[in-house]
């Protein structure tokens, strides 16, 4: 392999091993909103070279983690009620447009049948008498699996590009508040609701009923506000929300 590619790999590496890091303090609430963050503050942190932490943090203001400030380097960003449900309403709009396509189009029965086994191992661990944190460990993989299913059926490179980038924007995962769930007393409710939703939206897309099948992503997607509402209104699971440091305290408190 030429070395201009190694060199050129080696590189991407070390920016996203420095991004993920970085996102990670972030989340974590080890730097906090308003905190101001320059490259050679990271350098020592990190234990990484400027390069790509410079690439990191571009990246990260790309993602809507970081704002840079006119006097030089980036300050962490808080984030209002609107931005929370903006992110989780934005990722639902792409997934609906996702379903409908896949609906009007057409999929293949073998991806088709892909989605109705991922299903079936959700079906489950729902239907267990009691939902340990190790089965919502499960379902976080299968549910993102669903997720990348139901894009790859809609056959939209375009989309695709648009949902990747989505996705990194802060609270808009569909697994960003799963984790969270598993310690509230309505997990098995919720997890009933977004399975009933998974296996709606399936027969939606082999009916080809576009509409229908945008219409019940959209919902979906709106099961991460009550997610993120009860977790916030839980005195036991407030902290374990990923990134809830970042949300305004009066938003938080009055998200819904």
């Amino acid at each position: 392999m030429p070395t201009q590619i190694v060199e050129s790999d080696r590189a991407a590496s070390q920016t996203v091993k420095a991004q993920l890091a970085l996102r990670d303090l972030i989340l974590s609430g080890a730097l906090k909103p308003g905190d101001r963050i320059s490259e050679l503050s990271l350098v020592d942190r990190l234990g990484m070279s400027r390069t790509p932490i410079r690439m990191a943090l571009a990246r990260l203001e790309d993602e809507g983690f970081l704002e840079a400030i006119p006097s030089g380097g980036f300050a962490v960003k808080a984030f209002s009620e609107r931005d929370v449900t903006d992110a989780i309403e934005l990722r639902g709009t792409l997934e609906g447009f996702a379903a409908r396509i896949a609906a009007e189009r057409g999929v293949r029965s073998p991806l088709i049948k892909e989605m109705k086994d991922v299903l079936r191992q959700i079906d489950e661990i729902a239907a267990l008498p009691a939902l340990t944190v190790d089965h919502f460990s499960d379902y976080v993989g299968l549910n993102a699996r669903f997720h990348a299913l139901l894009v790859e059926a809609a056959d939209s490179p375009v989309l695709r590009r648009q949902i990747e980038r989505t996705l990194n924007l802060p609270f808009a995962s569909p697994s960003g508040f799963v984790m969270v769930q598993a310690m509230l007393p309505e997990a098995s409710k919720i997890l009933t609701i977004a399975q009933d939703h998974h296996h709606c939206v399936v027969r939606a897309i082999e009916d080809r009923e576009g509409a229908r099948a945008e219409a019940l992503m959209r919902e979906h997607a709106r099961l991460a506000h009550r997610n993120l509402q009860l977790a916030l209104g839980n005195q036991g699971t407030r902290g374990l929300v990923p990134g809830a440091v970042l949300i305004r305290r009066s938003a938080a408190a009055a998200l819904y």
